[in-house]
């Protein structure tokens, strides 16, 4: 465990001031459990963070504990898999194709964690997690553990009743997702045109995913475009000329940058197209 890490090192768009203690697991959830119950113990608040790719770590830093999980055991059956919350989405993608199992190939170019994905229903090219998740183990502050199924988790576009708790003093341990047998061959050219399709309309670079979710039959970027926000800037950040829901970080800019943009865009949004646009992305930390 060490005191007072900067943040930034743990998150995609290289944002976030120091956490008071940082903790990274490697082998085992039951590492993960030990941080907990150590955390529980001598009362400091916790955090989990997996792979950072939609969290917006406020300058100031976040006090407490945060928990970075990198464990990724990974059991396969005939036609699922059980993987821990810390393993990378697109390297889950890769061992299912080279392992002739279908129906993870959306997140071949995803960012992120599987247990990000159960969380916010992850998803990309008309698939999401949702759609295929059988069960979800939770450890609950307690130390209670929790298993629940797609239909417990109450799950919307981008979201489910995990994201929507307003304490975050639990950790998904693994999760359990349903596959299907097909061709590997077959699975790699979806893939293929999947990486295709990102590196066409997304940008390169340091950022944190989509900024909005997409309103009912609406775009987030079609309407950040349309009201004139393409390459706007607050301080370093500014909206990405080629997909207006990307908010990109050059490598100078603060997380307050992103804060400010966001806002920006919102107001900008709101007064031009009459839509109110709904963070995709977490803002974490006392400043916020």
């Amino acid at each position: 465990m060490r005191s007072d890490v900067p943040l930034a090192r743990y998150t995609a768009a290289r944002l976030g001031g120091p956490a008071d203690w940082l903790y990274s697991a490697r082998d085992s959830s039951e590492e993960l459990v030990a941080a907990l119950c150590h955390a529980r113990e001598r009362e400091i608040p916790f955090r989990a963070l997996g792979g950072g790719a939609n969290v917006l770590v406020a300058d100031e830093g976040l006090r407490g504990l945060v928990l970075i999980n990198r464990v990724q055991q990974v059991e396969f059956g005939d036609a699922w898999l059980r993987a821990s919350a810390g393993s990378g989405l697109m390297a889950l993608a890769r061992q299912c194709q080279a392992r002739g199992l279908a129906g993870l190939e959306w997140a071949v170019s995803v960012p992120g964690t599987l247990g990000g994905a159960v969380i916010n229903n992850a998803g990309a090219h008309g698939g999401d997690l949702a759609g295929m998740l059988l069960e979800a183990t939770l450890l609950e502050a307690d130390g209670t553990l929790r298993t629940l199924a797609a239909a417990d988790l109450a799950y919307e576009y981008r979201n489910s009743c995990l994201k929507r708790r307003k304490t975050r003093d639990w950790l998904v341990l693994e999760a359990t997702l349903a596959l299907r047998p097909d061709d590997p061959a077959s699975i790699a050219t979806r893939m293929a045109a999947f990486n295709v399709a990102r590196k066409r309309s997304q940008p390169p670079g340091a950022s944190l995913g989509s900024i909005f979710r997409n309103p009912p039959g609406d775009f987030a970027g079609r309407l950040i475009e349309a009201s004139g926000l393409k390459g706007l800037r607050c301080g370093a950040a500014r909206v990405s000329t080629l997909h207006a829901n990307f908010f990109i970080n050059p490598g100078m800019a603060s997380a307050d940058d992103y804060r400010r943009l966001v806002t920006r865009v919102q107001e900008v949004v709101l007064r031009k197209q009459g839509v109110e646009l709904e963070p995709e992305i977490e803002l974490l930390g006392a400043s916020w």
